[in-house]
This record gives C-alpha cells, structure tokens and sequence, in this order.
C-alpha cells in the first residue's frame, strides 16, 4: 500500500493537514467501539446471569471469548492490509463488529450469546492495527505525535465511559442495548469509511500467508491471553488450569519467533526489535500496558465493595480519571514534538508512579474529592505516557515496516493489559482473604492499598526502557543539528548503533 501524498502545509488545522482529519474520525469511530466493548459488558455479567438463566462461570466466557478473538485475530492483519488492502480490511472489520453487536442483542442464550461475541471480537480486533496503519501512513512522520494524542483522547476515555454507560442501558433498557447502541455508530462508520477513507490496492507481492507463522502464533497468543484469563477464576497464577495453557502459549510463540527469524517473509517481522528505539518503545508498551490497563480493575471495585455504590455511581466516580487523561492527549502531541516520545513518556510516567501513591495510602473512609484529584493527576501521567511510545515505535520505522508493527504493538500492549489485569486480580484476591471472612472496609480498603503497591512497582519499570528511547532521541536529534540529516531517519541510524 503505498503512502498518501502529503497535503501543502497551509491546509491543515492544529498543525495537521486537512485532508488527515477525516481519515481520523473513521479511525476514532471503529476504534472507540472496539474499546468501548471491552468494559460496557463487565458491569452486566450478574444481569446476563440471571436473564438468561446460566452460571456465572459460563457467562464470564462471553469476556473471555471477546478477548481470545481479538487477540487471534490481530497477527495476521499486517499481512491482510498488504495483501487486500487496508481500506477494504478496515470496512469489512466495520461490518463484522457491527453485525456481531446485532446479534449480540438478538441472543437468545448463554452459548449463541457466547458465539456472537466472537464474530463481534473478530471484526473488533482488526479496528485498532488496521485504523493505525492507515493513520500512520496518511499523516506522516511529522504529523504522527499530534494525530497520535487526537485518537488518543476517546480510545482513553471509553474504558472510562463504558462502565457508566452499561449501568445505565441495564437500568433502564435492558441488557440487549449495551449491544444494540453500536448499531448507530457502526453504520455511521461504515457510510464514512466507504466515502472517506483513501483508496489503496492489495498487493499481490505479499505473496501466501505464512501459515506455518499464522497458527504458532495465533494459538500463542491466544494460550497466554486464556491462561492468563484463568487466573480469576483458579484465585492463582500457580494454578493448573492456568500454567497449562500459559506454558504452551509461551512456547507456542517462541517457536514462532524462531521460525520468524529464519523465513524471509514472516507474518510479523520479528527483526525489528534490532532496532533499539523501537524495542524499548514497545517494552514501555508492555509494561504500560500492564500497569495502566490493570489497575483499571481496582478503582470499580473500591468502590463497589469497600464504599457500597452501584454501577452508575461507581461509573461517574472514575470520570476525574478520563478528564486527566484527556488533557495530557491534548497536550502529548506538542511535548512529543518539542521533547521527543521517549522524554514524554518518561514524564507521564514519573507524574503516574507519583499520583498512585494516595492509592497506595487508600483507606475505608478516604474523601472521594482527595481520590477525584489524584485521579486527575494520574489520568494526566496516563495520557502523557501511552500515546508518546507508540509514536516513538512508528517514527523509527520505515513505510513498508508499518504493517508489521501496528500487529505487533497491539498485541503487546493487550497482552501486558493481560497479564497486568492477571497479576492484580489473583494479587487483590488473595489480600481480601488474608483480611478474613468478614473483612471491615478498613481491612478490605488496606487490602486494595497493598495491590497498589504493585501497580506503583510495574510502573517504576516501565520508566526504565523510556530512559533508553530517551537517550536514543537526544543523540539523533544533536546529529540532526549538527548535520542537518532528517531526525527520523537520524533516529533509526543511532538507534541500529546503540
């Protein structure tokens, strides 16, 4: 797929050229609905329960499901933009998520419900790389921080959102619309897509799939992301019914790096991690993901189970967060610019591990204002850190690298979401137990302060390899300066050297 032309200079609002922006709003709608459905349904599991008459165990599959076909999915997406074209991938996985929302709200079981939300996961998993390959290639090297912090925003702000929202469609309109509310904007995104977004051909020198490549590391990824599921249920990561299919999981995509390493066209090229910049931007990936997208299982359940509030309120408590985070997407793009990613991300994440201290103090009876403005503080580091090392993975890139990055990003920050959601859950759980049968919220509110102990500690690592993406930026950047040679191509030569 070749790159689109860049637009003049002068047509351009926020210092992006106008003809990106449209291309952005496709993006923002597919990609918002994929995030949106990955929290929307976890307020609704008892209702789902008892509506359609079916354990908890077996309604917790229609999360596990969800997740198992997104992260199935995602690898082969570079290969199919290449080979089909990326607007023609990205309308179809429109398509499949909007239908599979239909369906969701015409299930009429636990397994058909079950069902559907894998065809809905299937579509939802290709939104997220496909929409970034696009953007990334629209935009340009010197557009992509401020394009990056622009989708940043919603895709920031719907896991917020999305409890809140599913509180009130059960309320007061029953399960089925926690489903039937992406059919407006699935459509939306489909009329717009098929108008806006550029037109580009397959091309057939991507040559057959890797097939050998494709099931190493669909059934990997989907080994870890299961066992890794498994921990809530087992209460441990030492369980059988977790190592078992962890264990495979990670042999699994080791033998595919292996087999990557030595074919000349892989499914994901794996020898990009020679380049320094780029694997520490993505190990930042990872460790941000854990730590950001795990800790979003605390708060709720703070304030459901130590403080008492329903699903709306709980919903409405955790805003302070999203606006945090929504101010930092705004500001990252012109801090990633001026500093670089790496820098950016170094900051968000000191303002993080700084603003997760109240939570590592949290008591029974802490103000809910005290806990709204660290929430903003920490919503802020949020913002300021994610977005920068995604952009500072994709600046150190060549075009025809894009396709095989985008996957791979994705999949390593939901898998360090993953394991980060595996490691706080089984870590909360077993201090609730420690508390007794019948914990006081003081007990309950210490047990959750503990948890952040750990948050705090996976976000101090993820700062080091920003250290080192930092590091690689200032010495490309003294080079552009002195030589005058463009800074991205000066990144990736000095980030080959290191």
């Amino acid at each position: 797929m070749p790159p689109s032309p860049p637009a003049p200079a002068a047509a351009s609002r926020g210092g992006i050229p106008s003809h990106v922006w449209p291309i952005a709003i496709v993006v923002i709608l597919g990609m918002v609905m994929s995030v949106l459905d990955t929290t929307i349904v976890n307020v609704a599991l008892q209702d789902l329960s008892v509506e359609l008459n079916s354990s908890l165990d077996d309604i917790q599959w229609i999360v596990t499901g969800y997740m198992l076909a997104l992260a199935a999915v995602i690898p082969i997406t570079g290969w199919a933009a290449t080979r089909y074209s990326a607007r023609r991938l990205y309308i179809t996985s429109l398509v499949l998520f909007t239908l599979g929302s239909l369906l969701c709200g015409l299930a009429w079981s636990s397994g058909s419900l079950i069902a559907f939300r894998v065809l809905q996961g299937i579509g939802g998993g290709m939104l997220a790389p496909i929409g970034q390959m696009i953007l990334v290639r629209a935009a340009g090297p010197r557009n992509l921080p401020r394009i990056m912090a622009a989708i940043g925003i919603p895709i920031i702000l719907a896991p917020v959102f999305g409890p809140t929202l599913g509180g009130l469609l059960i309320e007061h309109a029953g399960w089925q619309w926690i489903f039937l509310i992406n059919l407006p904007v699935g459509i939306a995104a489909v009329v717009a897509a098929v108008k806006l977004l550029p037109q580009d051909k397959g091309d057939a020198a991507a040559g057959k799939v890797d097939a050998l490549g494709l099931v190493l590391v669909t059934l990997g990824v989907v080994g870890v992301t299961y066992g890794l599921a498994q921990s809530g249920s087992a209460g441990s990561l030492t369980a059988g019914s977790v190592l078992l299919p962890l264990g495979a999981g990670l042999l699994l995509v080791t033998a595919f790096v292996l087999h990557a390493l030595r074919i000349p066209r892989p499914l994901l090229d794996m020898r990009l991690y020679a380049n320094k910049a780029f694997a520490a931007a993505s190990l930042t990936t990872f460790c941000l993901g854990a730590a950001l997208f795990g800790a979003m299982i605390l708060m709720p359940l703070y304030f459901q189970t130590v403080r008492g509030e329903d699903a709306v309120a709980t919903g409405l408590l955790l805003i302070p967060q999203g606006l945090g985070a929504a101010v930092a997407m705004a500001a990252s793009g012109r801090a990633t610019e001026r500093f670089g990613g790496g820098m950016t991300a170094l900051i968000g994440g000191i303002i993080t591990v700084v603003a997760t201290i109240p939570f590592v103090l949290i008591g029974g009876e802490t103000s809910f204002v005290l806990l709204a403005g660290a929430m903003v503080f920490r919503g802020f580091g949020i913002g300021m850190s994610m977005m920068p090392s995604m952009t500072a993975a994709f600046s150190v890139l060549r075009p025809d690298q894009v396709n095989h990055a985008t996957p791979q990003l994705n999949v390593v920050q939901r898998v360090g979401g993953s394991i980060g959601t595996a490691i706080l859950s089984v870590a909360l759980e077993s201090r609730i137990r420690d508390a007794g049968a019948t914990p006081t919220p003081a007990a309950l509110a210490d047990a959750f302060g503990e948890t952040y102990v750990i948050v705090m500690i996976v976000t101090v690592v993820a700062l080091l390899p920003t250290l080192l993406l930092t590091i690689v930026e200032r010495r490309a950047r003294a080079e552009h300066r002195a030589h005058e040679i463009p800074l991205e191509a000066k990144i990736e030569l000095e980030a080959e050297a290191a």
